[in-house]
């Protein structure tokens, strides 16, 4: 039996994520799938001290909400392993990034696909 359709959608505090979200969702409605949108701070970033970036989460969340997503916020030093953590806990079976400016073989893009290899990865040009 195919295991469901379950994807999920990593955002930064910034307003243009929108798309990736958008996109996400197209990609779980294929198969009646289940989209997971998630954020994950920096512990001791505060966001909320910064309005823009706080108003650009609510937008977010917004969103989300619109879509018919959760989005969920963690807090971690680690932001590969919590999203590979979240990953494998809820069972994903594609992921939706934004592509990062950082090239090097080392970057949080390839870093999760090494450790993720049963996910299909989307990367969305900036």
């Amino acid at each position: 039996m195919k295991k469901r359709n379950r994807v999920m959608v990593c955002v930064t505090r910034q307003r243009h994520c929108e798309r990736l979200i958008r996109l996400g969702r197209e990609i779980a409605d294929k198969e009646q799938g289940e989209l997971f949108v998630v954020h994950v701070a920096r512990i001791g970033e505060s966001f909320l001290g910064n309005p823009d970036e706080g108003k650009a989460l609510d937008y977010l969340f917004s969103i989300s909400k619109d879509v018919g997503a959760d989005m969920t916020v963690l807090r971690s030093e680690n932001i590969v392993d919590t999203l590979v953590n979240f990953a494998k806990e809820t069972e994903i079976t594609a992921m939706v990034l934004g592509q990062p400016p950082d090239k090097r073989n080392d970057n949080i893009v390839r870093r999760l696909e090494r450790r993720l290899a049963d996910v299909e990865f989307r990367i969305v040009p900036g």
